[in-house]
């Protein structure tokens, strides 16, 4: 009798133990890239903006790495969103430029035979979803349930015309899956609430998510709740109307930003969660964007259009209020994400990890190569290219392909002040020699959409 209740006593414990081992929680950590559009480098509060507030992204840089140095791959949003995805040069995923509806003016086609970073979440166990702006391309394949994601809630196209009506020229590009919506409310709110219901349903753990919450704001048209742009020039009536919207459509944003992050805490995801905050290029100067100091905004390469606010958050893991001048772009974000989440990549990519910066291990880009590229069309670039590149502090830029190029000594000069090609001719020779060997890898890349 004893023997018998012993072995049934042994077999509940060892029961109940499968079971428990069947339910363990995840312990790879989740992943959270949340992208803005268009957000000016000092337009967050912490990063020294005096007239906006921005509570809760100034949570996120004072919980985790602020990065002094980070950099988008692109002045605009498409090749940017391109190597945010494969981890490669703009050109090199087949996006030099910006993707839009009208052929005619479409400036890139994603190579349907990268891998992205969501092919790679998926093939590691993860669940994988966007919500938001996709801006890579609006047909089969390259749509995002086509390109490694297994949920997507957002817009297919570029910019919307209305913040409300969710269009552009007249086309509805709203999706979930395949499907059309038309929703009801503001954008950057219904994004907002989709992540928080995305959150919601993945709070019991069992499987690790990446999650990349795409935003439209604050991309014109600049566009805040009424009552938001009342609270706004009720508590800074010396605003011009100008700068006074653009503040009242960040405060917007980062109220949606700060609902997400919400959401991770009282779901218990919080403490094995990356969050990435970032935006996809510079202010856009016309908008009222705030880009301090630095020179120039979107569009341009100068250091305006390409140093974007950025902050990583890893509880346990980056320690808080920790400053990073390390010299990473968004391409990089591909394989440092994969390496915390121990899924090895195995094809080449251009980005490289900074997961050792994260971590407290200070890195060195002095012999780093930088490569920055943009290709449009119209009377101002005529379909060529601008670029820039850098190394060990030298910069040399050609913002206009019809206008000679210039040299700019960062270290001394971090606001592109003194143009030195004349007096540094070596620099010169040597950058340029950089950049032509990355323009001729670009120009092996069939960029155009077969």
């Amino acid at each position: 009798m004893k023997s018998h209740f012993a072995s049934t006593l042994f077999l509940l414990v060892l029961s109940s133990w499968l079971y428990g081992q069947n339910k363990a929680p995840n312990q790879k950590p989740n992943v959270l890239v949340i992208l803005t559009d268009d957000q000016g480098y000092f337009d967050v509060g912490a990063m020294g903006a005096s007239d906006l507030l921005t509570p809760h992204m100034d949570d996120l840089f004072a919980k985790g790495m602020r990065f002094g140095h980070f950099y988008a791959n692109s002045p605009v949003c498409s090749p940017t969103r391109a190597s945010l995805l494969t981890g490669r040069y703009p050109d090199q995923a087949g996006v030099p430029g910006v993707i839009r509806t009208s052929p005619d003016n479409s400036w890139g086609y994603l190579n349907p035979e990268a891998t992205t970073l969501a092919d790679k979440f998926k093939a590691g166990g993860y669940k994988t979803a966007i919500i938001g702006k996709w801006h890579l391309g609006t047909e089969k394949p390259n749509i995002p349930n086509l390109r490694g994601f297994d949920f997507f809630k957002g817009f297919l196209g570029d910019m919307m015309d209305d913040y409300y009506t969710h269009r552009r020229h007249g086309l509805n590009y709203m999706r979930e899956n395949e499907k059309t919506i038309d929703p009801q409310g503001h954008a950057t709110e219904l994004f907002s609430q989709w992540a928080v219901e995305y959150l919601e349903a993945q709070k019991d753990g069992q499987q690790p998510f990446f999650l990349y919450l795409a935003y439209n704001a604050p991309h014109t048209p600049v566009q805040a709740p009424q009552e938001w742009l009342a609270k706004t020039k009720a508590r800074q009536p010396k605003l011009n109307d100008q700068r006074a919207r653009l503040v009242a459509f960040i405060e917007h944003l980062d109220a949606g930003v700060g609902q997400v992050i919400d959401k991770l805490r009282s779901s218990g995801l919080y403490d094995n969660t990356i969050i990435v905050f970032s935006s996809d290029n510079g202010g856009l100067l016309s908008s009222g964007a705030n880009n301090g100091p630095l020179r120039d905004g979107k569009q341009s390469v100068y250091e305006g259009g390409l140093r974007v606010p950025t902050a990583i958050v890893w509880n346990g893991k980056v320690k808080p209020g920790m400053v990073s001048n390390y010299k990473a772009m968004t391409m990089d974000l591909y394989p440092t994400l994969l390496e915390a989440a121990g899924i090895a990549i195995g094809h080449h990519i251009d980005g490289r990890s900074f997961l050792p910066e994260l971590q407290g291990q200070k890195m060195d880009d002095s012999k780093r190569v930088l490569y920055f590229t943009r290709r449009e069309g119209g009377h101002t670039y005529g379909g060529l290219t601008i670029q820039a590149i850098q190394q060990n502090n030298w910069k040399l830029v050609q913002n206009s392909p019809f206008e000679s190029p210039e040299l700019y000594n960062l270290a001394e000069d971090p606001y592109e002040t003194f143009n030195l090609i004349v007096s540094e001719p070596d620099q010169y020779h040597l950058l340029n020699e950089l950049m032509m060997k990355q323009i001729q890898r670009g120009g092996r890349v069939p960029w155009q959409k077969p």
